[in-house]
């Protein structure tokens, strides 16, 4: 690990425990009913100064006559909302994106039910669901953080009883990989002619895609495979391990394993090309749109995202190639 992501650990642990020490109330309110878990670059632990916090309130619930029923009351619920938002402003942090559109509530029944189904993208289950599986740290409510972890793993396992020594996590696998796809296709329908200042906006979205968004889905994938191949199997247990480390520990894990000894260096070299991201990206949106208006700096930026995404299809081929699981991620 270098230095740079080293600080930015530290940094991020420290500022979410300031962000703690705030929500007292929204602690009272939530207690044994939700949690709070944020994501982003707060829960990937490379916040900068510039970050804003992306996050999700998941609460208990049931499903009653074929309707969902919170735990979590209305009036506490907004609450919790208030609360979040006067801590934010608080310490500095700018302000939640959408006018506070995006921060949704939704109930742990309410994930697992909605996996597969018609309405998992309109509600934001998907979302919500990939994204604390995927990069996510808890706020508040541990206790109910952890029930949401175990319960949400539990259908992409249904098929576990019966073959234990041979499950391949093809369901969970392949969420994944939807959730990356999303990401590039919400990301392509939304490109048209625009002002230069639009234009380096578009790109600088473009080039945390293919940094952060790749490494938090593809980083996961390697780690299944990886276990998978050593194991012949990749138990419920595993997964949890998986969810509970970042994409950048997600790698170093890997870096540890000493049956991957092939791809040792590409993991290496994945880890410096991301610390140059991060170092690049250490400024502030306005400073960065400028600077992408240049096109000279607009084409390198290309290049890094283009050697990044170069490096990740290396490192999947190095450590899955002639294998089931990663045909199944291919075909």
């Amino acid at each position: 690990m270098g230095a740079l992501l080293d600080t930015r650990r530290q940094e991020s642990s420290r500022r979410l425990g300031e962000l703690r020490t705030k929500l007292d109330g929204a602690e009272r309110a939530a207690a044994h009913k939700a949690c709070i878990y944020v994501t982003g670059s707060f829960a990937r632990g490379e916040a900068s100064a510039h970050s804003d916090l992306d996050l999700f309130i998941v609460g208990r619930g049931d499903i009653v006559d074929g309707t969902p029923v919170r735990h979590l009351a209305r009036l506490d619920e907004i609450c919790i909302k208030a609360d979040l938002i006067r801590a934010v402003g608080a310490l500095g942090i700018p302000e939640f994106s959408g006018d506070g559109a995006y921060l949704s509530h939704h109930t742990i029944v309410e994930l697992v039910k909605a996996l597969g189904t018609p309405t998992d993208d309109a509600d934001n289950t998907f979302t919500a669901r990939l994204l604390l599986l995927l990069e996510s740290k808890p706020l508040l409510g541990i206790d109910v953080y952890n029930e949401a972890i175990e319960k949400t793993i539990a259908p992409y396992w249904r098929d576990f009883a019966g073959h234990e020594a041979e499950f391949m996590p093809a369901f969970l696998a392949n969420d994944i990989l939807r959730l990356w796809r999303t990401f590039c296709v919400n990301y392509e329908a939304r490109t048209e002619p625009e002002p230069a200042t639009k234009r380096a906006k578009r790109k600088l979205k473009n080039h945390k895609l293919k940094h952060s968004r790749l490494l938090t889905c593809y980083s996961a994938l390697l780690c299944l495979m990886a276990i998978w191949i050593g194991k012949k199997t990749v138990t419920p247990a595993d997964a949890t391990g998986i969810v509970h480390l970042t994409p950048t520990e997600r790698l170093e894990f890997l870096r540890r394993d000493p049956g991957l000894p092939r791809a040792h260096a590409a993991l290496d070299e994945l880890l410096r090309l991301y610390e140059q991201f991060l170092a690049y990206t250490d400024e502030s949106e306005g400073v960065l749109v400028e600077r992408l208006k240049d096109p000279k700096s607009s084409a390198a930026l290309q290049a890094n995202a283009h050697k990044f995404g170069e490096q990740m299809s290396d490192t999947l081929s190095l450590i899955g190639e002639g294998s089931r699981f990663y045909r199944m991620l291919v075909v």
